[in-house]
């Protein structure tokens, strides 16, 4: 078993900036990489970035890529999330995921076993 537990959500103004963190616990020697769903409301949960564990190759949508940055901290067990130049679209729950087995997809909610309990990033115009 894998627990995730983020933080930093909160309220961001348009052209500000905002650092989400996820930390792993548990079996965390059995994870493969982790990464970023977001969820607006009305609309389907769909990936933002991933960064595999070992190599740190990295994963991001088209609607975010140049603007968020995904990182990792290998000794900590945790997963960044740094957001620039947010837009109101931006506005989701995010939620930290992580990925337990070896597979080529990193853009599905179906490669991922492990699901935070997400935090609110609000973006303000």
């Amino acid at each position: 078993q894998v627990q995730l537990v983020e933080s930093g959500g909160g309220l961001v103004q348009a052209g500000g900036s905002l650092r989400l963190s996820c930390a792993a616990s548990g079996r965390t020697s059995s994870m493969f990489g982790m990464g970023w769903f977001r969820q607006a409301p009305g609309n389907e949960r769909e990936f933002v970035a991933a960064i595999s564990w070992s190599g740190g190759s990295t994963y991001y949508a088209d609607s975010v890529k140049g603007r968020f940055t995904i990182s990792r901290d290998n000794a900590k067990t945790t997963v960044y999330l740094q957001i620039a130049s947010p837009q109101p679209d931006d506005t989701a729950v995010y939620y930290c995921v992580a990925k337990s087995s070896l597979t080529r997809n990193w853009y599905s909610r179906t490669a991922y076993a492990y699901w935070g309990q997400g935090t609110q990033v609000t973006v303000s115009s």
